[in-house]
């Protein structure tokens, strides 16, 4: 099978340009590889920093990380963005979510009625742009949610929903998928 390729060029340290660089380098620096997602946003540096400010910011809130990765979860099979799915899954997995809450994620649901309250009352905004009916708020608020977590809440789906769109815009690789594809054209 062909390797996918990119509609947009995926940049490394090297290749990136010059505003994308230090974030490239310092990506390398502490985890080794850049991932494909901030290779394909180094094209736009500003959308880069403004991306990893964002998922930065987001390292400092109140919700569980279990939590966390079951929203990118649901937002990322929403979009159908394959390179999020796998990189939740394995996120979720280190977090001590089972493959079994991995797939109700997906579907906007799990087994623990807190996320389950907490990912229905996200669904209406993902799947639809529409307000949260009151008595999934309550639901919600009832499961022990707080109003800070809530908005929290609003915020990863907002940084996830734009990983996924740049990654299906893009239709940009799964990590590790294309990697001769991906060293070829850091050489063109």
């Amino acid at each position: 099978m062909a390797a996918r390729m990119s509609r947009f060029k995926i940049h490394d340290d090297e290749s990136a340009p010059e505003a994308a660089v230090p974030i490239l380098k310092g990506v390398v620096k502490s985890g080794g590889q850049v991932p494909n997602l901030l290779g394909v946003l180094a094209n736009a540096p500003a959308a880069l920093r403004g991306y990893v400010r964002m998922r930065g910011e987001l390292r400092n809130v109140t919700l569980p990380r279990g939590t966390q990765e079951r929203i990118a979860l649901a937002v990322a099979a929403h979009h159908r963005a394959e390179p999020d799915l796998s990189v939740h899954s394995r996120a979720a997995q280190r977090e001590g979510v089972g493959l079994d809450e991995i797939a109700r994620a997906q579907e906007f649901t799990s087994a623990d009625p807190a996320q389950a309250a907490l990912l229905a009352w996200l669904r209406p905004l993902v799947e639809r742009r529409e307000p949260v009916p009151v008595h999934l708020h309550e639901a919600a608020l009832e499961a022990g949610w707080t109003e800070e977590q809530l908005v929290e809440a609003i915020a990863v789906v907002a940084l996830e929903s734009f990983a996924a769109m740049v990654d299906v815009a893009g239709d940009v690789p799964v990590d590790g998928s294309g990697e001769e594809t991906r060293q070829l054209r850091a050489v063109a």
